[in-house]
């Protein structure tokens, strides 16, 4: 007997909501970003809609212009911290950069949230585009594409030996004989490579899932690569379904080109989901927001990721016909080329893409009744284009609590999603299995 395949759903969670201008609405608290009880309280909304994580991005540098939307960021493992005493289930995941981090304290980091949330901990990795990133760590240019991403693969590597330094049975905790660990059940990685050299072994043991679940967000050429190599969820932007099913076809296809089984490598696109009563109330919804918005905030922001002049863009017209090809550009390459195909096929203007862009920056948005949303979800996870979606709330925790009490209710009535949780750990909400210790499993040089 076959179990049926149900969705993975997780809450993206961003100050007071995805879209830029939810924080002018009467109803948010423009102070909310940094409030951990608004945090608190979105966690324990999405548990109880069962959903299987909440998800916090993150940057090293000060987002956007500070007059555009409210730009303070707490550090996302301490905010995950304060959120695992507020809940019991849900999954809990952080984004963190491997290009302005080091392995061994990142892999504590993210091993200690692990242990103090009974195995609920995932990392979304990356690498971190933008000059204005790299300024804040002694660099005076980015690093190129490439070596960000060769650099990322071997912080990879550390972290999973360093969390595979400690056996599963290696604290003893013998009060008799006075012996409290194994000392040959401890395995330093002695990694020596072309970017880390780290000696020793953790000094937190491991965990109830073996590791944090790994996740990772890049739909570039080396983006895709890396994702099969390593992510056990995919964070992913797509516009249409067929664009949709090709990375979820092509992602699978490579995560079993690597010995993978494709199946524990989940893909879960953006979705912004408006929800009304009515499909006129969410589009009447949508339509207040995108006029809240003050494109002058925007016009730069798109500039900067097409690679042109703020004053080569004129709001009420469409792109440029000559825009810089994506491997012309060192960062946010996929998101890039997803905005200038979805400007080229709907002949948007400058104005109407920043309306797009603004609702979820490349996000699929999608305005409708609580039923509307359900099928879109449905018609995506059933064509081979998903396997759940990052729900991303245009408004927070109006957006959410929409969701939770009126769309995930249907899809638990068609047999989509679960009813209540059956494991402890996000890798147990996935469907994963929980990794093998790879250290103790090899003979360790002596």
């Amino acid at each position: 007997m076959t179990t049926k395949r149900q969705l993975h759903l997780n809450a993206f969670l961003m100050s007071v909501g995805h879209h830029e201008a939810a924080w002018r609405l009467p109803e948010t608290d423009p102070y909310a970003d940094l409030d951990v009880e608004h945090f608190k309280n979105l966690a324990r909304t999405a548990e109880r809609g069962k959903l299987d994580s909440v998800f916090l991005a993150d940057g090293p540098v000060l987002w956007n212009q500070v007059g555009r939307r409210p730009a303070g960021v707490l550090e996302p493992t301490v905010v995950l911290t304060a959120l695992a005493g507020a809940t019991e289930r849900i999954g809990l995941i952080a984004t963190a950069s491997t290009t302005y981090n080091e392995p061994y304290n990142l892999a504590r980091r993210f091993a200690s949230l692990d242990i103090v949330s009974g195995g609920r901990a995932g990392w979304n990795i990356v690498t971190t585009a933008g000059l204005d990133a790299a300024r804040n760590f002694n660099l005076d240019h980015l690093p190129a594409h490439k070596e960000r991403y060769e650099r990322a693969a071997e912080f990879v590597d550390v972290s999973l030996k360093l969390w595979d330094s400690w056996a599963d049975d290696a604290v003893l905790a013998d009060k008799e004989n006075g012996v409290w660990g194994d000392s040959d059940k401890i395995y330093p990685p002695e990694h020596e490579g072309r970017f880390y050299r780290v000696a020793g072994a953790l000094n937190v043991p491991r965990s109830a899932q073996g590791h944090p679940v790994l996740v990772q967000a890049g739909s570039s050429e080396n983006g895709r690569n890396f994702a099969a190599r390593y992510a056990e969820a995919v964070f992913t932007a797509h516009q249409t379904l067929a664009d949709a099913q090709e990375f979820y076809d092509d992602l699978k296809r490579r995560a079993a080109e690597h010995g993978r089984d494709p199946d524990h490598v989940k893909i879960l696109p953006g979705i912004v989901p408006v929800i009304g009563s009515t499909e006129a109330e969410a589009r009447e919804k949508e339509a207040v927001l995108n006029g809240l918005i003050r494109p002058e905030y925007a016009l730069p922001q798109l500039a900067d990721l097409l690679g042109v002049a703020p004053e080569e863009l004129r709001l009420d017209e469409q792109l440029p016909a000559n825009l810089p090809e994506e491997d012309e550009l060192e960062g946010h390459k996929s998101r890039r080329t997803l905005l200038v195909k979805l400007g080229r096929r709907e002949n948007l203007t400058v104005r109407e893409i920043i309306a797009r862009f603004g609702g979820g920056r490349g996000h699929l948005t999608f305005a409708g009744t609580p039923v509307q949303v359900a099928d879109a979800i449905q018609e995506w996870f059933e064509a081979g284009a998903a396997d759940g979606f990052n729900i991303m709330p245009p408004v927070l925790p109006s957006s959410l609590t929409e969701f939770v009490d009126l769309v995930v209710p249907i899809l638990q009535e068609r047999g989509l999603f679960r009813t209540e949780y059956t494991g402890r750990t996000l890798r147990e909400h996935y469907g994963l299995p929980r990794p093998a210790n790879r250290r103790a499993s090899t003979p360790i040089p002596v």
